[in-house]
């Protein structure tokens, strides 16, 4: 069962009625309204996706310096800051690669990719030490983006994503020279950022990719950004190498980063000793909430992207990883999930052991679509658990589609109307907001 079921998930189509046929699950259709509810939201996804890919594309397409455009504002009119971030300009080509491999007869979206791909290899490369900028100006030239504003600095975080970009946009065009530079991507990273001590990478990097050990030098949302860029790697290029970072990075995620409650600890020292203010008073834990904090949007999205690289490993029937997967996923609806309306809270801490206080109610656009994606994945694999996975699924979907879809407009607010009613008018596009997370949601809810 196992097996059918991670295929289904690796692929772009994640559907409803295929996965309950394909596991000959009957839980799947245990009653008409089951089989209804699937249906009808297979539908409205099929439609968000449709009206989300006429948003964005191409009106976020440079065709004066290349790349992609970043900042829209609510009703879709371009900023007049249009500086490019890695990772949204290699979100954008890990989208607009699925997307074109979805719809291979559309060559729009083959097209749309190539031109970001174009960009991402001549503007956004370092063609003197190597490796990605982190941010550069809509023409691009790099800026300085250290603390005091004087220095050009890298990221694991940022060249991850470049990775997991030009991997999947080799995987779905077949274009020799992208292999050969996803390839030159990773051996930079991999040379430069790769701890061969104590195993994982250093976050940030130095313009020439010297890393910097001291303090907080790792951390999950890099670790597990990683994880995924290696995992869609090595699906395209079974590189010996790729596969040893790709087992360590995975290691390391789901024993020294998970807890044994089933969520992520943030912060380490290079020697992945938790860096945690558990022990200081409530007053220094708020103060450093964004250094100590529990997140569970990314707990139950890395729950999604263990068992992606638990597949790629040849690990699919590891009762382990599947079994840490589902307790991140549980205890995310214990701790986090709105029970009343649906969503996933922002930021959470144990002040009390046994109990987590939510620090930040806000519901991010991200974390809505990662929570539907592992939700489905979870109902079809437990379809009878006491959890309810597809009714929470339901009422997720429901969510999204009342307090994080713009109707009039088109995309997705940054945060729930619920909570933050003024993210009506906030932007749609920036910097931190692509629509990879949303795009790959909606790509797995369809047949």
């Amino acid at each position: 069962m196992w097996n059918k079921l991670t295929d289904i998930i690796l692929r772009d189509s994640l559907g409803f009625l295929l996965i309950c046929g394909a596991l000959g699950i009957a839980g799947c259709a245990q009653t008409t309204d089951d089989s209804e509810d699937r249906e009808r939201i297979s539908e409205e996804i099929a439609n968000e996706l449709s009206n989300k890919l006429d948003v964005w594309y191409p009106k976020v397409l440079d065709h004066e310096f290349g790349g992609y455009l970043s900042n829209f504002s609510y009703n879709w009119e371009q900023s007049d800051n249009q500086d490019k971030m890695i990772v949204t300009q290699a979100r954008h080509l890990w989208s607009l690669s699925k997307i074109g491999a979805k719809y291979p007869h559309d060559k729009r979206y083959e097209e749309y990719a190539s031109h970001g791909f174009e960009f991402l290899t001549e503007k956004m490369w370092d063609h003197e030490y190597g490796g990605f900028y982190q941010i550069v100006t809509r023409e691009g030239e790099a800026i300085a983006n250290s603390e005091d504003g004087e220095k050009i600095t890298k990221t694991l975080y940022g060249n991850a994503f470049a990775i997991y970009g030009l991997a999947a946009y080799y995987g779905f065009s077949k274009n020799s020279t992208a292999l050969e530079f996803v390839k030159q991507a990773f051996n930079w990273l991999d040379t430069h950022a790769h701890d061969s001590v104590h195993g994982g990478y250093f976050q940030p990097l130095a313009a020439d990719g010297t890393p910097d050990t001291t303090g907080y030098s790792k951390d999950y949302n890099s670790g597990i950004h990683i994880l995924e860029a290696l995992t869609e790697l090595y699906l395209v290029w079974p590189d010996e190498r790729v596969q040893d970072r790709l087992s360590e990075l995975f290691y390391i995620v789901r024993d020294t980063m998970v807890t044994e409650e089933g969520y992520l600890k943030l912060y380490f020292t290079d020697d992945w000793s938790h860096l945690s203010y558990r022990d200081s008073t409530e007053a220094e834990i708020r103060e450093n909430i964004n250094r100590d904090h529990v997140t569970p949007g990314h707990d139950i999205e890395t729950a999604f992207l263990l068992l992606e690289a638990a597949h790629a490993l040849g690990m699919e029937e590891d009762s382990v990883t599947i079994e840490i997967a589902k307790k991140m996923v549980d205890h995310t609806l214990k701790t986090g999930w709105d029970s009343e309306t649906g969503g996933i809270y922002n930021i959470g801490y144990y002040f009390e052991d046994d109990e987590l206080t939510i620090t930040s109610d806000d519901k991010n656009w991200w974390a809505q679509a990662e929570a539907l994606n592992s939700l489905l994945i979870m109902a079809n694999m437990y379809p009878n658990d006491p959890h309810n996975y597809f009714e929470k699924f339901v009422q997720q979907w429901e969510y999204i589609n009342e307090y994080l879809i713009d109707h009039e407009y088109g995309g997705w607010y940054e945060f729930g109307l619920d909570k933050q009613p003024e993210s009506k008018i906030s932007r749609k596009s920036q910097v931190w907001k692509g629509n990879y997370h949303t795009i790959r949601a909606l790509l797995r809810g369809l047949e």
